[in-house]
C-alpha cells in the first residue's frame, strides 16, 4: 500500500532546527526523522512513498538523491567520475518527491497527491512523529469497518507528574504516565481515495472541515493505541528521542 507524508511545513515551533531544514530532516540518532518513519512502515512491507514537499523541500530531495548512492562502501574514479558501491545497504524503496506548494495547507497537501495515489486506498501520516502502532492491526481494522477513513487515536504521556487524591491527600503520585483520558489525533491514518472529495483545495486543512465532515457522515474510525506515540513539535521532544535512541531501546524501533 502507498504511504502518503506531510512534509511541507514550516515547523515553526521547532525553529532552532528548522531555519536550516525541513523538521522532517531534523535528526534522531544521527538519521531524519522521516527515515525513522519510513522504517517503520517498510519494515511492515510498505515501501512505496509519496512525500508531500512545501519548505525546504530540495532539502529533502537532496537528502534521498545522496542517501540512495552512498550507502556502504564505496569505490570512486576520479578521473571519470565513475562510483562503484559494493554493499547493497539503501532499503529498496519507491520514493515520490512531490511538490505541493510552500503555502498550501495539510489538505491541499493531501489534494495534490491524488494523481500519485490513484483509485486505492493509502496510507497517511505526518512526517513529525514516530510510534510503534501495529500497521497490520490498523489495516485490518480499516478493512473491517468499511468507512472512508481510519485514525489512530491516542493517549500521549502527559508533561508532568500525575496527582491522586482523597480530599486533600495525595493517594497516588506518578511521574509523567500516560494520559488517562483524552485521546488525541496521532495520525497514522488508513484511508480510501473517496477523502479527496472532501478537500475542496490548497487552503483546507485536513484537521479541520474534512475531518469534521467524514465525522458528522459517519465514515470516521479511530483506531486506539495504547503504546509509545511521540511527536516532535519542539527542542524537548526531538531530546526525549534523542535519548530513547542513545539508550538502544527506541520503542518505535520495528525493523532488523
Amino acid at each position: 500500500m502507498k504511504v502518503a507524508i506531510l512534509a511541507g511545513g514550516f515547523g515553526t515551533r521547532l525553529a532552532e532546527e528548522t531555519e536550516v531544514r525541513p523538521k522532517p530532516m531534523v535528526e534522531i540518532g544521527g538519521r531524519p526523522i522521516l527515515w525513522h518513519i519510513m522504517m517503520h512502515y517498510a519494515g511492515f512491507g510498505h515501501d512505496e512513498f509519496l512525500i508531500a514537499l512545501g519548505y525546504k523541500g530540495d532539502y529533502i530531495k537532496r537528502w534521498m538523491r545522496d542517501f540512495s548512492s552512498t550507502e556502504g562502501d564505496l569505490t570512486l574514479r576520479t578521473a571519470s567520475g565513475e562510483v562503484i558501491a559494493h554493499d547493497d545497504c539503501a532499503p529498496d524503496w519507491t520514493v515520490h518527491l512531490v511538490e505541493t506548494g510552500l503555502q498550501t495547507m495539510t489538505g491541499g497537501r493531501i489534494k495534490r497527491l491524488a494523481p500519485w495515489i490513484g483509485d486505492e486506498p493509502f496510507m497517511l501520516t505526518w512526517g513529525d512523529g514516530v510510534s510503534n502502532v501495529d500497521l497490520d492491526a490498523l489495516l485490518a481494522f480499516h478493512r473491517q469497518h468499511g468507512r472512508l477513513a481510519t485514525v489512530t487515536a491516542v493517549r500521549p504521556p502527559a508533561r508532568y507528574g500525575h496527582l491522586a487524591f482523597e480530599g486533600d491527600r495525595v493517594v497516588e503520585f506518578t511521574e509523567k504516565p500516560q494520559t488517562a483520558e483524552g485521546w488525541i489525533n496521532g495520525a497514522f491514518f488508513v484511508l480510501e481515495p473517496a477523502v479527496f472529495d472532501y478537500i475542496e483545495g490548497d487552503h483546507v486543512m485536513w484537521e479541520h472541515e474534512p475531518l469534521r465532515r467524514l465525522a458528522a457522515e459517519g465514515e470516521l474510525m479511530a483506531y486506539r493505541h495504547d503504546d509509545f506515540w511521540q511527536c516532535m513539535d519542539t527542542l524537548r521532544e526531538k531530546h526525549i528521542l534523542e535519548q530513547l535512541w542513545a539508550s538502544g531501546e527506541a520503542p518505535w524501533k520495528s525493523w532488523r
